[in-house]
């Protein structure tokens, strides 16, 4: 199969799912699997994406298959997990009961546990993890606009038959214009990834775009230390992270340290941000749905937990994303000093 790209099915077609499937639909053969909403819009007016220049590629109604129902998936070579964290377990069984034997399964999915928790359910199955190192967020109905640059990464195997299907997976995804890497040790990619996440809880309090978290002093002096104590929980537990970026996480706290104007000097040719971007936490409170919160600042707390370490300010945010979440009321849009004073 190498060189062919191969059926490819998608498992939560939100904004993610419906960016990285619509983009393999250009040129592939693809379904996705996701709300009734996402269903009716794309049957509607198709699928638009737009990439980080602001270039639209539009997809027609029947140049991709939207399904709600799971068994839609029953003939795909390979499906991307691109559910929430918090419905892993459902997606397992929705999977185990669509996909033959031996069928892949890539995690595409935040957090460090889905794909333990993906190949503990799914026994004849070949599950991989994945990291989406890029942002991407809705722009109206059926349209998804690619918000940050950053790789897309897949585990390495050394199954003979997954080697050949990962290479014709990478090679349709570097066709469909991703930046795409194999890794065999994608523990370390996922805790990077995790370090770069941590902000999703900021955007989601704070209902301000990702540049501001970023050239804002006050939320970024916030961004550094919820980043600052997350890496020296990783350090006391030994944990080992890998470069994913243009910047290894360990160079974080030096970059946000330093001055807006010289921040922005230091990014301009390293960082590429939509200056909507916002994080799928703020859509998530949005939509009064759960967010991802436990997996992400809830991971470190857990981490702390598990060396004797201490995570004060990342256990304070995950208490007020939950206290949003009971609200239902969205973001509660808290200015930077707001927002210091609920995490002190």
């Amino acid at each position: 199969m190498a060189g062919e790209q191969p059926k490819i099915g998608v498992l939560g077609a939100g904004a993610i799912g419906c960016y990285v499937g619509g983009s393999l639909a250009v040129a592939g053969d693809v379904v996705l699997v996701g709300r009734k909403r996402i269903q009716d819009q794309v049957a509607e007016v198709g699928l638009t994406l737009i990439d980080l220049d602001g270039r639209k590629t539009h997809i027609e109604k029947d140049q991709v298959v939207v399904a709600t129902d799971p068994a839609a998936l029953a003939d795909r070579d390979v499906v991307l997990c691109c559910v929430k964290s918090g419905q892993t377990e459902e997606a397992a069984e929705q999977l185990d009961a669509a996909l033959a034997p031996g069928s892949v399964v890539v995690s595409l999915q935040n957090g460090m546990n889905n794909a333990t928790e993906l190949r503990a359910r799914l026994k004849d199955k070949i599950v991989l993890g994945g990291i989406v190192g890029f942002n991407v967020v809705s722009h109206g109905p059926a349209t998804f606009r690619h918000a940050t640059n950053g790789p897309l990464v897949i585990e390495a195997s050394t199954d003979a038959r997954v080697v050949s299907l990962s290479v014709s997976l990478s090679g349709a995804l570097s066709k469909a214009g991703f930046d795409v890497e194999l890794a065999s040790d994608i523990r370390a990619h996922q805790w990077s990834k995790l370090v770069m996440n941590l902000n999703n809880a900021l955007s989601a309090l704070s209902d301000v775009p990702t540049p501001t978290l970023l050239f804002d002093a006050g939320y970024r002096a916030i961004v550094r230390a919820i980043v600052v104590e997350a890496l020296s929980v990783l350090r006391a537990a030994g944990v080992r992270t890998a470069r994913l970026g243009p910047l290894p996480v360990g160079w974080f706290p030096f970059v946000l340290a330093l001055p807006t104007a010289l921040l922005r000097l230091a990014l301009r040719a390293q960082l590429e941000i939509d200056p909507d971007a916002r994080s799928s936490m703020w859509e998530d409170l949005v939509r009064k749905r759960p967010t991802e919160v436990d997996y992400l600042n809830g991971e470190i707390v857990r981490l702390a937990a598990s060396c004797g370490a201490s995570a004060p300010l990342n256990q304070r945010i995950v208490e007020v994303v939950h206290e949003a979440e009971r609200r239902a009321q969205g973001s509660p849009k808290l200015s930077a000093e707001e927002l210091w004073r609920r995490l002190s």
